[in-house]
């Protein structure tokens, strides 16, 4: 019988959440014609909007730790869930997303974040968009922020393991920025895919950040080890047990 409540609880939850979705975009829409700001104020709205909604909705919780960037950095982060996107975009002043190119087309999303300065990609021509991304903000056309990327290039379930792709630490070293590891638990509570929405707390965690400089080589490798082990220990708080 609880299993049933929470499920009915997760499933208002997941039909307001997607029509705030398209009131926030409406309402935002004339700001965000006219100033790429109007496109921030809207997701940053939406995103606390969720964040609030979960914790008395579905008694899903969110939690931040470490120091997130204020300044201009590359964000490296664990991909669980939807929620995770939430909880980073809301914790750093302007985040800018690699993404594919394909959810450019999306309603609302494709329009917004194209606004934000997300950067769509398409497999082997993630340079190109890297080196326009760059030569935008330098001729201020584009506002800086913080980019993030999925490093394992794709959500995976918890407790799942993907080598990361080496197109992080080729970012990495073409915008000789500082990075930024993050670790999550979010999968647990808000799985890649259906409705149930798990009771607790779900962590984001803004690691130790890794200054530029180092070989391609040696950032991977050391990006990997630091998220990995962080994501391991959220998994193991939020009670979760990888399957044998």
């Amino acid at each position: 019988m609880a299993y049933a409540i929470q499920w009915l609880r997760s499933l208002v939850f997941n039909a307001v959440m997607y029509l705030l979705m398209l009131v926030y975009a409406l309402v935002y829409l004339p700001w965000t014609l006219v100033s790429p700001y109007g496109a921030l104020a809207a997701c940053h709205a939406y995103a606390r909007t969720v964040i609030w909604m979960a914790g008395w909705m579905v008694g899903l919780k969110c939690e931040v730790r470490g120091t997130p960037p204020t300044e201009e950095a590359l964000v490296a982060a664990k991909h669980q869930s939807f929620l995770d996107i939430i909880m980073i975009f809301d914790a750093i002043p302007h985040g800018k997303f690699i993404m594919k190119a394909l959810l450019l087309y999306a309603p609302i999303l494709g329009q917004y974040a194209y606004r934000l300065g997300c950067i769509p990609v398409n497999r082997g021509k993630k340079g190109k968009a890297i080196a326009k991304m760059l030569a935008d903000v330098k001729s201020g056309e584009a506002l800086p922020g913080q980019l993030v990327i999925y490093s394992q290039g794709t959500r995976l379930a918890p407790g799942l393991k993907r080598p990361y792709k080496i197109g992080t630490a080729l970012l990495y070293e073409q915008m000789g920025q500082t990075c930024y590891p993050v670790a999550t638990n979010a999968g647990v509570f808000w799985p890649r895919r259906g409705i149930y929405r798990k009771p607790g707390v779900a962590v984001v965690e803004f690691l130790e950040p890794i200054p530029p400089g180092l070989t391609k080589e040696a950032f991977i490798a050391q990006l990997e080890e630091v998220v990995e082990a962080a994501s391991d220990r959220l998994l193991e708080e939020a009670g979760f047990k990888p399957p044998a």
